[in-house]
């Protein structure tokens, strides 16, 4: 797509984003997401319009709701920036004319999003989210014939997942299942080769942080750690910079 209407979309996904919020914040509380409108969690201010601009009016709230003045967390205008960095890539990437491919990436980028915020918080990786992320990518696998086969989607699911839950079933405490469905569903999509690039630097990334936080004495060797945020961290790397890493592995190893 031509820079115009990547533009277009990461205007575009910095509304989802704000939405992305929302559900973030409120599904793990089985809160409605429409209704009652925004507000601020602390005093129930209703969100006014100009309070609902992405990014922008925390910019100009300063951080802080209009009314009570507590502070608003920084996670917010995060999200809605990620989203809308996210969105822009995809549309300014999309080389193959077909906007149902397009589409289905956007979703995939959206319950990567919801998933990683949600574990983030809670620990907990929801099925509502998990299962369709699965059967949207081995659907759109099967469907279209960019990228992985549908054969290769499924398989991969299959053995990521399978994986991952023999990880589970020795080491419970250290992998739930819904990890084990997220990386079925990121396996499904990304194919063989890329969900292995993901998985990796989900670990590395994993890892230095977790190294950086016990270092720091902010947490300790029994403290979880949600894996969730890191499979994501690497299913995006991998997404967008997958083939020039294998491009860059073959070179090192094979020229």
């Amino acid at each position: 797509m031509g820079i115009h209407w990547s533009v277009f979309f990461g205007i575009l996904g910095l509304v989802i984003g704000s939405f992305l919020n929302v559900i973030i914040f409120r599904l793990p509380k089985e809160e409605s997401i429409i209704s009652p409108g925004s507000h601020c969690p602390v005093c129930n201010h209703f969100l006014r319009p100009w309070e609902l601009i992405p990014i922008l009016s925390y910019v100009f709230l300063r951080g802080r709701c209009s009314q009570c003045k507590v502070k608003i967390s920084w996670r917010y205008p995060l999200l809605e920036g990620l989203t809308g960095i996210l969105f822009f890539l995809v549309a300014y990437n999309n080389k193959s004319g077909s906007f149902g491919l397009f589409t289905i990436e956007l979703i995939f980028i959206v319950l990567l999003l919801v998933l990683a915020g949600i574990d983030w918080y809670t620990f907990r990786l929801p099925d509502i989210f998990t299962i369709p992320l699965i059967i949207i990518a081995i659907g759109a696998r099967f469907y279209f014939p960019e990228g992985p086969t549908g054969w290769e989607s499924f398989g991969t699911a299959v053995v990521a997942g399978g994986i991952f839950w023999l990880i589970n079933f020795i080491y419970p405490d250290g992998m739930g299942l819904g990890d084990v469905k997220l990386i079925m569903g990121i396996g499904a999509f990304l194919g063989a080769h890329k969900v292995f690039i993901a998985i990796f630097i989900a670990s590395l990334s994993g890892s230095l942080v977790g190294l950086t936080l016990l270092s720091l004495k902010k947490a300790t060797f029994s403290q979880p750690i949600p894996f969730g945020p890191y499979l994501v961290f690497g299913a995006l790397i991998s997404f967008f910079s997958g083939d020039l890493i294998l491009d860059y592995y073959a070179k090192i190893f094979f020229s």
